[in-house]
């Protein structure tokens, strides 16, 4: 009889372990909570569709024009929430804050719907 190699079975207990991980990554998205910043974004959906909110580069979310008191109340509600989500990693990372906006802004260009306005470091709006 032959001896197991270990090795081999770390490697399957990793992949293994990785493929939980996926499944668990997977069930998250399907249930609409794939991190926080994109589970603060969902609420803003209606207005980003409306065109009445839209994304900044610096990974906040604008009130594009005027816009009812409540949307205004949601979209200072939810650029908190990130502020304070961008200052807790940037203190954890020992980088700049904006450095964290930048990167989470680019996670939010890329989940958010089809028609949502963007604003670019260079003051123009674009539409996905």
């Amino acid at each position: 009889m032959s001896r197991p190699n270990r090795f081999s079975d770390r490697a399957f207990g990793r992949r293994r372990l990785l493929s939980v991980a996926m499944l668990l990554l997977v069930a998250g998205i399907a249930s609409g909570v794939p991190c926080p910043v994109l589970a603060q974004g969902r609420p803003l959906d209606a207005p980003r569709a409306a065109g009445i909110v839209g994304e900044r580069y610096d990974g906040y979310a604008e009130v594009r024009g005027a816009a009812p008191a409540d949307v205004v109340s949601l979209v200072n509600r939810v650029n908190a929430e990130r502020r304070a989500l961008y200052a807790q990693r940037a203190k954890s990372e020992g980088v700049p804050i904006e450095a964290i906006g930048k990167i989470y802004a680019k996670e939010i260009v890329q989940s958010a719907p089809s028609g949502t306005w963007f604003l670019g470091q260079d003051g123009k709006w674009t539409r996905k």
